[in-house]
């Protein structure tokens, strides 16, 4: 059953304005293995947007907003072997997918040098 879907949409030069702050700033927002994958990455910028989408929409899927504690950084997302994205949620936002019985994420990213896109499912 469908818990929830979200979906965001952003400006990669927001992010770029992010990425000019520095690894300190960035480590509020990504986690390490985040920042890691998108430091390896030519276009940076564009796959830091991607994430920073994807953290978005699965605020928008939960309903929640940022309340009750939940932090950006309780939300990663990595890619498997092939590419495919998933997510690992930690904190107050895997209290929250516990609690509400979230057992299934299906996430798509998409970006190019202008905007990077993201949408989520939720299931119980």
């Amino acid at each position: 059953m469908i818990f929830g879907i979200g979906t965001d949409i952003i400006e990669v030069k927001r992010v770029e304005k992010m990425v000019a702050k520095g690894r300190q700033y960035l480590e509020t927002i990504f986690t390490e293995k985040e920042m890691d994958y998108c430091e390896a990455k030519a276009r940076r910028s564009e796959h830091y947007a991607a994430r920073y989408a994807a953290k978005e929409a699965i605020l928008k899927a939960l309903g929640t907003g940022w309340r009750g504690g939940l932090a950006y950084s309780d939300i990663e997302i990595t890619n498997e072997e092939l590419g495919k994205p998933q997510v690992f949620v930690r904190g107050e936002v895997k209290v929250f997918f516990d609690h509400h019985q979230i057992q299934q994420t299906s996430i798509s990213l998409s970006h190019t040098k202008e905007i990077a896109i993201a949408f989520i499912v939720l299931e119980k």
